[in-house]
């Protein structure tokens, strides 16, 4: 009974500190209202909902337009229900690690402001002013099951209006054309609309002198960058042609172009990265580059020297860079009569084998294409701008002064090493020596099989006439090592594999040691070809390919001798001389 009453005691003790505590902090918090209260009013918070990833992107590209406030104290993400392609929505959230809250608790509290990239599900039962921006480059495209029939696909006011009245407090339109067929088909939602441009593309376009960087981090070098866009549906490119990624990187010299395909987000959702990387094995072995669906697809837009498209909106944004387009498939029904992309298509040429690919880089007008992109695209370099003043509108704060920028794209991730083995066909004409490399199982007559003897398959490596190492790059060296020497490797496979004619290993990247059973080993040195103010450099297992092409019909060749590589069109000097025994007994 006591022990109760002092425990009481304690209690009562300890609740009298804690008021006063409490008196002290409320006094404390009525003195900060006189200076610090305004500030602590203007504190805002701003949900993003999205209902797909495609729109999620969208998102990630406006976010900078609230970047050094401090009254922005929450940015938050949702997840809006109802969209068979929300499985990826949320990732890149996850990898920039922001915040994210459940829907059922979106919907429970006020926002100062809601942004979103699609009309699409259950946006009216969220709290507070929105913000609808497009989810691509212009309004190009219907969906037969969704929405009224023929209606562009975010202009609809099926989705726009509830109970007649717009869901969004502001429509946030990248062309004024755009803005007048709004006013044709949902005038309510127009009258809450303006223009302020397009982020994503001012995005591309501020990151335009960083193109050789990109080119660099996908190893291009001097060969041009073909990008294949694909968007989502039965009337996308790999729908209606599935096999176009994989006949390309066959039909095209491999020293001359580099493919790269370039998805709609919706395909990550509906097939997963890793069926879609099994369904395109033939033409990511052949060296495609699969570009991830955030950031990467524009950066690769930005290196590309072409664009071989369907209906979907990156072919604007190509044509907004002044690039080649070339239409691989028409749109079908999905495609919208007199809008942009249709505009687009109609005076594009079109693909229908891989020959038809120069022809159509030579007839590009890049002040043509640009014209036709014209009309879905306005405020150029300014949207984030504009962007902003809306915005901040809606919030009741006025922005912060300064010049707002769009950010630069982040480099494409290195591309993996291209094919293994190769079908070769070279033509030789004295010491000149011409070189086309195809995929190895690409169905075409050559001269001889060429392999990469740690790579390749062995069915390849026991075919081929050329057996090539490369040099082995070890981020770690480790203390226990072994490795053979030039001359000990090459001997090996010529041993392991009779019948080949030549092996040859990488010493340095531009200095190799050549085995051949009639000759002593050889060293070859590689020149890069000098073009203007570039220095351009090709893969040395093509000249490699040359110099045994050029050593079959001269077997005994009289030493030292200097021949020209012609690979993807550019001239590559190689000199031949007798090996050293310190080159000979390089490790390898």
């Amino acid at each position: 009974m006591n022990d109760a009453i002092a425990v009481s005691g304690q209690r009562s003790a300890v609740s009298g500190q804690r008021s006063a505590v409490s008196g002290q902090r409320s006094a404390d918090d009525r003195r900060r209202a006189t200076g610090g209260g305004r500030q602590a009013a203007e504190q805002k918070s701003v949900l993003f909902a999205a209902r797909s990833a495609t729109a999620l992107h969208r998102l990630l590209d406006v976010i900078p337009v609230f970047a050094g406030d401090d009254r922005i104290r929450h940015r938050r993400f949702t997840l809006v229900p109802g969209s068979e392609f929300d499985i990826d929505a949320l990732a890149a959230v996850e990898r920039a690690g922001a915040r994210t809250i459940p829907w059922a608790e979106a919907v429970r509290h006020p926002h100062d402001l809601i942004v979103a990239a699609s009309p699409k599900g259950d946006l009216d039962r969220l709290t507070g002013p929105l913000a609808l921006l497009p989810h691509g480059a212009g309004f190009n495209k219907a969906v037969p099951y969704e929405g009224s029939a023929r209606t562009a696909s975010g202009l609809d006011p099926a989705m726009l209006l509830r109970n007649g009245r717009p869901i969004a407090d502001l429509h946030a339109l990248a062309h004024p054309s755009q803005a007048d067929r709004l006013a044709v088909g949902c005038p309510p939602a127009a009258a809450r609309s303006t223009v302020v441009g397009d982020p994503t593309l001012d995005r591309m376009l501020v990151s335009l002198p960083r193109r050789g960087s990109y080119r660099t981090a996908l190893g291009t070098g001097g060969r041009k960058v073909i990008a294949l866009t694909s968007t989502w549906g039965p009337e996308s490119l790999l729908a209606r042609r599935p096999g176009l990624p994989a006949e390309l990187a066959a039909g095209l010299p491999h020293d001359g172009y580099q493919l790269a395909l370039i998805l709609h987000p919706n395909e990550y959702s509906r097939t997963s990265a890793y069926d879609l990387r099994e369904i395109l094995e033939p033409a990511l072995a052949s060296g495609m580059v699969l570009a991830r669906p955030y950031e990467e697809w524009a950066a690769v837009l930005v290196a590309a020297d072409a664009v071989i498209t369907d209906h979907g909106s990156s072919a604007l944004y190509a044509a907004a860079l002044g690039l080649p387009l070339i239409a691989a498939c028409d749109g079908g029904d999905e495609l919208l009569p007199g809008s942009p992309m249709a505009e687009l298509l109609a005076q594009a040429r079109f693909l229908a084998t891989p020959a038809d690919l120069e022809p159509a880089l030579a007839a590009h007008s890049p002040s043509a294409v640009r014209a036709l992109a014209a009309p879905a695209f306005a405020e150029q370099g300014a949207a984030l701008e504009r962007l902003r003043t809306e915005l901040y509108a809606l919030l009741g704060l006025t922005p912060r002064a300064g010049e707002l920028v769009a950010r630069p794209l982040p480099a494409p991730a290195p591309a993996s090493h291209g094919p293994a083995a190769f079908a070769v066909r070279t033509e030789v004409h004295g010491d000149q020596i011409d070189v086309d490399r195809r995929p190895a199982h690409a169905d075409v007559p050559a001269h001889h099989l060429a392999a990469e003897r740690e790579r390749a398959a062995e069915p390849q490596t026991q075919s081929a006439s050329l057996l090539f190492r490369r040099r082995t790059r070890t981020a770690v060296p480790h203390p226990h090592t072994a490795a053979p020497t030039a001359a000990g490797w090459t001997a090996r496979a010529l041993a392991d594999h009779p019948g080949h004619r030549t092996a040859a290993a990488e010493l340095t990247a531009s200095r190799w040691l050549l085995r051949r059973p009639e000759t002593p080993l050889l060293l070859l040195r590689i020149e890069p070809c000098r073009t203007g103010d570039r220095v351009v450099r090709t893969d040395p297992a093509a000249v490699l390919s040359g110099v045994h092409a050029w050593l079959t019909d001269n077997p005994y060749p009289r030493l030292p001798t200097t021949l020209h590589c012609r690979v993807g069109g550019q001239v590559y000097r190689a000199r031949l001389a007798p090996a050293t025994d310190e080159e000979a007994d390089h490790e390898l």
